[in-house]
Formats: structure tokens, sequence, C-alpha cells
């Protein structure tokens, strides 16, 4: 009998023993799908009634804007003008470069026609004589936009233009662009805007103008808000947009996607994970991938500064584990600077349209 008790003994451990093996691998193999299925070079999905980030890849990583520089745009033109403001076309704004809605030099439009065009068919010529309209010129309304990222936060935006197009010092991340968004969210005509599909506007003169909205998940997903998109040879894909689902509101941000089709297929991933770690009341997930940090000459010890999350519970050997084992997770749990929960997954890797 004691042999028994002995055998049976042993049995439960290897059990137990097993079936923690067996939570730890699918808890890893889950943190791994989360994070290789986001080719993007950046990510967050944010909570848009708390402003809490519920999932990101290198939330503070600084990227190219794209045309998603034009939420800042519109967000200064509701702040400063009034939306049936005549604007007459100035022979800058008719010349900068496409994607344009193609307003000729002289052309009356009102600031709402404007709105539309930027944030629908992004269009270059549109922001640009937004920004002369509301400052006089350019170069003026850019400072009004660089002194709203300082009054909400924003370290890490600077703008140097009102459309997006290209240039040095002109930087965003995923985590300031959610945050663009959830103050843009404010103003229900920038959400009747970026959520309206199709619509045709006109000159004074009576020449219309189509518009297609560049965010085709407007035609695929009835829980869309709206958003904006960017693209550059430099940015690549870029996307901002939220999504309301039984009275919850997720706002989604990818910068840096490799492909168009890449950007919409993981946009819906990251919609679906923001209500699903809501609904189940999940722990943030936040990671960061040393080969997108390393691409922009960014030194390993910016691990700490740029994840602006302070482990009290925990230490990360991150100056030995990162850049020696690839493919390599390292997960803590702890208490961010606003005492709430986190859990973050640290990953070493190999390394203008609308």
């Amino acid at each position: 009998m004691k042999k028994l008790s002995v055998i049976s003994y042993q049995l439960l451990v290897r059990r137990l023993f097993f079936i923690l093996s067996f939570l730890l691998f699918t808890v890893y193999c889950s943190l791994v799908t989360a994070s290789d299925e986001i080719r993007s070079k950046a990510a967050v999905v944010m909570e848009v009634s708390t402003g809490r980030m519920l999932y990101a890849k290198n939330p503070d990583l600084r990227l190219l804007p794209a045309s998603t520089t034009k939420l800042m745009t519109a967000i200064i033109v509701m702040e400063k003008a009034d939306l049936t403001d005549i604007v007459t076309i100035s022979k800058n704004a008719s010349r900068v470069s496409p994607s344009k809605a193609g307003f000729k030099e002289g052309d009356k439009v009102t600031v709402e026609t404007l709105l539309y065009a930027a944030l629908l068919k992004s269009a270059n010529d549109a922001a640009v004589a937004l920004a002369e309209a509301v400052a006089g010129t350019e170069e003026r309304f850019v400072h009004l936009m660089n002194n709203k990222t300082i009054a909400l936060g924003l370290d890490d935006t600077k703008f140097i233009n009102s459309h997006g197009l290209p240039g040095p010092h002109q930087y965003t991340t995923a985590s300031d662009l959610s945050k663009i968004m959830r103050y843009a969210l404010r103003y229900p005509k920038l959400k009747e805007i970026m959520g309206t599909r199709v619509t045709e506007v006109s000159t004074e003169n009576g020449n219309a103008v189509f518009l297609k909205n560049t965010n085709r998940l407007l035609w695929s997903d009835e829980d869309l808000v709206g958003g904006k998109t960017g693209y550059t040879r430099k940015a690549r894909h870029c996307f901002v947009c939220a999504s309301e689902r039984d009275n919850d509101t997720v706002i989604v941000t990818l910068l840096g996607s490799p492909s168009r089709d890449g950007l919409w297929k993981e946009s819906e991933t990251l919609i679906g994970k923001g209500f699903q770690i809501m609904a189940n009341k999940e722990e943030p997930v936040i990671y960061f991938t040393k080969a997108d940090y390393d691409a922009l000459k960014v030194k390993k010890t910016s691990y700490k500064k740029s994840s602006k999350i302070k482990n009290q519970n925990s230490k990360l050997e991150t100056k030995t584990k990162l850049g020696k084992k690839k493919n390599t997770k390292i997960i803590a749990k702890g208490k961010s600077k606003k005492g709430k929960d986190y859990k973050v997954a640290k990953k070493n890797g190999n390394g203008n349209k609308g």
C-alpha cells in the first residue's frame, strides 16, 4: 500500500507538471501569435473612454505619419475656422504634389468642402488651402499644429507641413496618433466626415468633385466609426481608425505596414483583439521588436526610455537577454506610472497617397 501511495504521488506530480507546462506553453504561443501576426512597424489599440492602451507593438517608436497628418490639420481647422467660410484656392495650393482633389487656382470653396476632400480623398491641395485659410501661410499653420501637440502632451510628434509628405524632422508614434484620433472624436463633424464613404462636392463656379473615401474598411465593417489612411514610399502604409460596439469604442493605429492588404487585415485583427481584451477584462499586452528599433539606429537603452513604463515589481534582464537569442520573449507583470496593471512582452527579432 505504501509503495502504491508513492507511485500515485509521483503520477500526480507529473500530471500537475504537465498541466502547468501546457498552460505556460499556451500563453507563450498566444503571445507569439499576437506579435507575429502584426507586420506593421508599430501598432496600438486604445480604449477611447479611458485612453488605456489595450495592445501595442512599439508604441513609442518614432515613424513617418504620411497623410494621417491631415487628422491634426482637421482638428486645427475645426478650432480656428467656420465650416461655411469661403476659401480661394491659391497657386501654391493648386500646385502641391499629389494626391489631389484637383482644385484650380482661383476656385472658391467652403472650409467644409476642403475638409471632406482632405479626409476622404486625402487631398494635399485641400490640406494646404485649409492651412493658408486659417493661418495665412502653411508655415504659420504648422506652428499651430505643433503647439497643439504640446498642449495634448504629445512628446513624440512633430509636423513640418499640413499634408504629411515626407521631410526632415517630421514624425509621430502609434501612441501619439491614437491620442490625436481620440481628441478628434470630440468633434461630431469630423466623425461624420471620416465615416462618409462617397460624396460629391462643388466649387462656387459649379465644378463638381467626386470624393471616395480611401478607408476600405468602411465597406466591410459596419462598426467602424471612421479613420484616416496614409501612404508614402518612406512611411509605407499607415492607418488610424475608431470602431464602436455596444457603447464601447476602440482606436486602432498602424504605422509602417508593408502592404495595403496587410494594413486592412491587421486593422480588423486588432479591432477584434481590442474588444476581446475589454470584454474578458484581460491584461494589456505591450511588446517591442528590437529589429525595428535597430533599423532606425536607436540605441538598445532606448527600450526603457521609449516604453515609458516603469516596472516596479520585476527586473527585466534586457541587457543580457536582448540581442542574444532570436525570437526570445521576456514576459513581465507590474505597475505602470499610473498604477495600472500591464503585461509586457519584449521580442528580439531579425532583422503619397492617402
